[in-house]
């Protein structure tokens, strides 16, 4: 399962940067520049074809894509060079990768609440009239500490499918039945992501208020008519976006004043790890959870920081109100902001390698 999730999630990512790296294509064809090659993957190549005065190639790493377009780095002789092209067609072209992981993670939320559907709380969902409720289903919120819950191996978001071989529409049946049997062995069937499991539990006498000690509430799935998907899309959207526009100033804001990492910060390996939860949550999860990828790749590449596309951006500006290039200045700044960002890149490898110590040791014991 580990092996899958590393898998899923080199191909998710592998799609997003290609994303990315699609709209600066596009873009730039649009504008009249002379592209020289659209990769998918990074090199060793594979294989290549050539249609018009663009090579096409497929590489080897799958984890993205890239466009060489000619004067990109500099001054070029060639009138359809980027360093050539207006100033609107140039931050058209640094910013198209932004808006494509824009646009992709919008339309992932748009299908889920229109197509795939998104979990909710039947309560908040009778709030809404327009929303169709399928497949009501009672999950477990949380489990206390040292309950009997715990103790038995209860985990937070799974779903009660029976007890006792008995199924019930209701959350105030499956808590009296729970008191009825206190002090007495109970069998739950939970399924969890794909997986059916039985858990026997005993309700403990002495916690009346939580014999078995978890919490619960009645979840369906609920779409939305179209129009309504596009404004609570929308919705979604702004908010995920302006949510990890916080967290990534607060993460830069706290590594120049402090040098230390936001709690909770997770890198390649930390997301790869997240991933085989919302697979086994199931591929309403799985479909929010690249969405959330998308918007946060769109995000952090707008950033004005060197070496990003946000940081080109602003170096463009800085030369539209200057009336001349700096590309020195700017070739050392790309160099040492991908430097101070390869450096934050293996702090957060380290610090993920530490959180998840036991899925590794797992995962090297099933290779070796």
């Amino acid at each position: 399962m580990i092996l899958l999730s590393i898998a899923i999630f080199i191909f998710i990512l592998g799609i997003l940067v290609f994303v990315h790296e699609l709209g600066h294509f596009i873009a730039a064809r649009r504008a009249g520049m002379k592209v020289d090659e659209f990769g998918f993957g990074f090199p060793p190549r594979l294989f290549s074809f050539k249609k018009g005065e663009t090579l096409y190639s497929v590489n080897m790493i799958p984890l993205g894509g890239f466009v060489k377009i000619v004067g990109e780095e500099g001054t070029s002789a060639d009138p359809r060079a980027f360093a050539n092209a207006s100033f609107g067609h140039r931050l058209l072209t640094l910013l198209a990768g932004v808006l494509m992981n824009f646009v992709l993670g919008w339309v992932l939320l748009f299908l889920g609440f229109w197509v795939i559907g998104a979990p909710v709380d039947t309560q908040t969902a009778n709030g809404l009239q327009s929303a169709k409720l399928h497949n009501e289903q009672v999950r477990v919120t949380g489990v206390i500490p040292d309950s009997s819950a715990e103790h038995a191996g209860f985990k937070p978001g799974d779903i009660i499918v029976s007890i006792d071989g008995n199924s019930f529409a209701m959350l105030q049946e499956i808590i009296d039945y729970n008191k009825g049997k206190m002090g007495q062995k109970v069998t739950f069937e939970l399924k969890r992501g794909s997986q059916t499991i039985f858990r026997d539990v005993t309700p403990d006498p002495s916690k009346t208020d939580a014999p078995v000690g978890f919490g619960l509430e009645k979840i369906a799935r609920v779409t939305f008519p179209i129009w309504d998907s596009v404004k609570l899309a929308s919705i979604s959207f702004a908010q995920t976006a302006f949510v990890i526009f916080q967290a990534l100033a607060m993460l830069f804001q706290k590594l120049f004043s402090s040098g230390q990492l936001v709690a909770g910060l997770a890198g390649p390996i930390g997301i790869a790890a997240m991933t085989k939860d919302f697979i086994n949550s199931g591929g309403i999860y799985l479909v929010h959870f690249v969405a959330v990828l998308s918007i946060n790749l769109g995000v952090l590449n707008a950033m004005p920081f060197p070496a990003l596309d946000g940081g080109r951006v602003l170096f463009l500006i800085i030369e539209k109100i200057r009336g001349t290039k700096s590309l020195k200045i700017e070739r050392y700044a790309n160099i040492v902001g991908f430097l101070l960002l390869m450096l934050l890149m293996v702090a957060v490898t380290f610090k993920d390698i530490g959180r998840f110590s036991d899925e590794f040791k797992r995962l090297f014991e099933r290779i070796f």
